[in-house]
């Protein structure tokens, strides 16, 4: 089909097949945050043919209140994020200390995404991660792998009754009301929920804090999803380049992307742009700064949705594997197939 002068779809299907101009020469990369640009960088060409305005984060939002109250911090590792949930679970035996919208089971794919992929990205750093995605390379279940200890981490949560007994029927909704309500310490999401939450309960908007994710697999850091959001593209085919160009020029001024950041409460991808998008504006910065920061799966296999890889943790949780090796084998199984 005719692709339009800007368009915001991109994907290394479209970037191989040269629909997409050059943007490489264009001067506000001199603007943008050097990690964005790196996001936005063709594996195949070394080029960028697409830009990216803003930043889109994920981690842990916890209930600063009780945080500060039982003295707890950011978990450093997988066994002081169990304490952690453990301190939680003993001081308010009513409360859920991690709880899960696992009906909607994209948010479980995320637990893969985040937690499981973001091994390989901090093990290979983001372009070494997004070329081994792209060729396949990683040993999903190899023996004591990643995915093996990230079944067994998420299996241990369960076990020891940190989750909700309602994980895989409770909806993102469900999680959302669970936290606003302060029924629920912790969740694991992106920044997208802030809004929800305090549209929710506006008084959480001072008690809302952000941590990163703990690694499941010992001696690595702690990971906070730092990705590119609001791409744009130009169509290589396009008469009006020049026109769309301007366009894009104007979209990308700091009085523009200061009233889009707020707008969107995401944090610009352009270093001159400061604006006052979020309540965890402060975290988030300490966060991007002070931990690894790792991107979605963009070149993961096209077939694989964040539906599938959240349906086989629905799996997990409900006891269908006969062990965390067998769902690591399913997992590889999985990745495989959606090439």
């Amino acid at each position: 089909g005719e692709v339009p002068d800007i368009t915001t779809v991109v994907n290394q299907d479209f970037l191989d097949q040269g629909i997409y101009m050059d943007l490489s020469d264009s001067a506000f990369w001199n603007r943008i945050l050097p990690s964005v640009k790196d996001l936005c960088t063709d594996l195949r060409t070394g080029k960028q043919y697409k830009v990216a305005t803003n930043v889109t984060m994920g981690g842990l939002f916890y209930n600063k209140a009780v945080f500060t109250e039982l003295g707890l911090s950011d978990a450093q590792t997988w066994e002081q994020f169990v304490a952690n949930l453990e301190a939680i679970k003993k001081a308010y035996p009513d409360k859920t200390p991690l709880f899960l919208g696992g009906k909607d089971s994209w948010t479980l794919g995320h637990f893969v995404e985040f937690w499981a992929h973001g091994i390989v990205k901090q093990q290979l750093g983001i372009p070494g991660s997004r070329q081994a995605f792209l060729d396949n390379t990683v040993e999903w279940d190899a023996p004591n792998g990643i995915m093996e200890n990230f079944a067994k981490a998420l299996l241990e949560l369960r076990d020891k009754g940190l989750l909700n007994s309602d994980a895989i029927t409770a909806t993102y909704d469900n999680q959302k009301e669970a936290f606003a309500s302060g029924e629920a310490v912790i969740i694991n999401q992106g920044m997208w929920v802030v809004g929800d939450i305090v549209k929710l309960n506006p008084a959480m908007a001072t008690n809302i804090g952000f941590g990163p994710f703990p690694s499941v697999v010992k001696g690595l850091s702690p990971m906070v999803l730092c990705a590119e959001d609001s791409v744009y593209a130009i169509s290589a085919t396009s008469e009006h380049q020049d026109a769309a160009l301007k366009f894009l020029e104007y979209m990308f001024s700091v009085e523009v992307q200061k009233e889009y950041s707020e707008a969107r409460s995401m944090p610009s991808a352009f270093i001159d742009v400061e604006s006052n998008w979020s309540p965890i504006k402060d975290d988030a910065k300490r966060l991007a700064s002070a931990y690894v920061n790792i991107n979605f799966s963009t070149e993961a296999p096209s077939g694989l949705s964040v539906d599938d890889t959240g349906r086989l943790i629905q799996k997990l949780l409900n006891g269908d594997y006969a062990s965390p090796k067998v769902f690591a084998t399913e997992y590889q199984k999985l990745w495989d197939n959606a090439y």
